[in-house]
């Protein structure tokens, strides 16, 4: 085979390190842009931020009205003479400090230097979420239990979920425990104990079951105790049927007295262990404000999300055009990376502005009369309008929040699916989840909606729902069927 040199043109897109810097903080969350600005001061001398800047400038300022007080000053003299004389010259070679002078009060609640408070994280401080297993296991250290019911109260503990129940077998609990002398009624007589804790109704092994020991709980006086208890107790498969007649039958009560005794049943809580469990709350920052001026929505960006970058003047006139050596090419490459930084920045922040906008403009009806007037939108539509990629509008509206009269929401969350209208326009997903919503709260708790009426509501109102799709977005807002919703009482 003969070698040969031949020439070819072609084109291909490169992406420059600028231009991947500029995707990678497009895609960024407030939270993560802001740790990635703190990474670039951090590492680029040539990069500072406006605050740093202004209080450069106010040192020499300060430093100029500062006067200080005349050495010879009478009154200091005073000062110093009478201290001098109640000194004593000598000290005893066994004395202390306190036995010649008083002893400062101690102030245990002082508070720190303002620098100190500077460094301090109070959110750090903040003590450690507390888990149900935590609160069961302080109350088994605060109870008597034997060597043996102590072990095998510390694995019942360990079964039980975050809602309260007890999820492990006795059988199993028997097989970790790994003892011979360990029986069932053993087992079953510690988790009545563990049953009597606090949240009433922790580790029962069902609904009915937590119930029940929440009931027998109550004080004996309390009214229609006895007959709630015989209804969960022994009903229980009627009153998940909602089987009011054969439980009035059987209870021997009329309609007024069921509705009490229904009353303080549903007053008790089926998943005990929420009560415990503390929640930690993660907070949002939005990158955007949504007001309405004058009849008007307007736009505008969070200044406090970011702060504002600047180029370092001091540092940036150290640099010399014609020197090639190693620390001015070094303060160059500074230079130019803090350049592109700030100008990645800003064309995020014209981005996001521009995406907000048109999505403001798009979704006035929801910003006006809520979700039964969301409007149909997807990814494609405010491309389009912008004339820019649907993978950029992706990235924008990932993580970014926008803070509206109505709550805060993130930018995905105007983007849906649309349905068919009769009249041949189409209707929002989110709008048809309200209106199912507003269906349901509004229906007659002994005659509920069910998913094939609700789509013919839907149907005469004009939007084209089939029943598959009516169950879905239900169960999408966790909103019970119908047989479970009912209520004759």
């Amino acid at each position: 085979m003969k070698q040969s040199l031949q020439l070819r043109l072609g084109q291909h897109l490169t992406m420059t390190p600028q231009l991947q810097q500029a995707i990678r903080l497009l895609q960024l969350s407030t939270l993560d842009l802001r740790q990635e600005i703190q990474d670039a001061l951090d590492s680029n001398i040539m990069l500072e931020t406006e605050e740093d800047s202004r209080q450069k400038e106010e040192l020499p300022e300060q430093a100029a009205n500062t006067e200080t007080k005349p050495a010879n000053d009478k009154n200091n003299e005073s000062e110093i003479n009478a201290e001098a004389d109640s000194m004593p010259e000598d000290l005893p070679t066994d004395s202390s400090w306190e036995d010649v002078y008083d002893e400062p009060t101690v102030v245990t609640h002082t508070s720190s230097s303002n620098n100190d408070n500077e460094n301090i994280d109070f959110l750090a401080q903040q003590s450690n979420t507390q888990t149900l297993q935590d609160y069961l296991t302080w109350q088994m250290n605060m109870s008597v239990f034997s060597d043996n019911d102590l072990l095998i109260a510390n694995s019942i503990i360990d079964g039980i979920n975050d809602d309260g129940y007890l999820t492990t077998e006795i059988e199993d609990i028997i097989r970790i425990i790994d003892d011979e002398n360990v029986e069932i009624e053993e087992v079953e007589a510690v988790l009545h104990r563990i049953q009597h804790f606090d949240p009433p109704g922790v580790g029962a092994r069902d609904t009915r079951e937590c119930l029940l020991v929440q009931l027998k709980q109550l004080p004996e006086e309390t009214e229609h105790r006895s007959k709630a208890i015989k209804l969960v107790g022994d009903l229980f498969k009627h009153l998940a049927d909602q089987d009011l007649k054969s439980i009035k039958r059987r209870l021997a009560v009329k309609d007024e007295e069921l509705q009490q005794i229904m009353g303080l049943i549903r007053s008790l809580n089926p998943r005990p262990g929420t009560s415990v469990v503390e929640s930690k709350t993660d907070y949002v920052e939005p990158d955007v404000f949504v007001k309405k001026l004058n009849g008007r929505w307007h736009v505008s960006l969070n200044g406090h999300a970011t702060p504002l970058l600047k180029v370092n003047s001091e540092y940036a006139s150290f640099i010399r055009r014609a020197d090639d050596s190693t620390d001015n090419v070094s303060l160059k490459n500074h230079l130019q990376e803090a350049r592109w930084f700030i100008k990645s920045l800003q064309s995020r922040n014209d981005t996001l502005m521009k995406v907000a906008t048109k999505i403001v403009e798009f979704q006035q009806g929801f910003l006006d009369h809520g979700d039964e007037a969301m409007k149909p939108l997807v990814l494609r539509d405010i491309a389009d309008e912008l004339e820019m990629h649907e993978s950029t509008i992706s990235r924008v509206t990932t993580q970014k929040y926008m803070h509206t009269p109505r709550g805060t929401y993130e930018f995905k969350y105007f983007f849906s699916s649309h349905v068919s209208t009769s009249a041949g326009g189409e209707c929002s997903a989110t709008a048809i989840r309200a209106l199912i919503k507003k269906l349901v709260s509004a229906e007659k708790p002994s005659k509920p909606l069910s998913d094939n009426k609700i789509s013919q509501i839907l149907v005469d109102q004009g939007i084209e729902v089939a029943r598959r799709t009516v169950a879905k977005y239900r169960e999408s807002m966790g909103i019970p069927p119908s047989n479970e919703r009912k209520r004759l009482l």
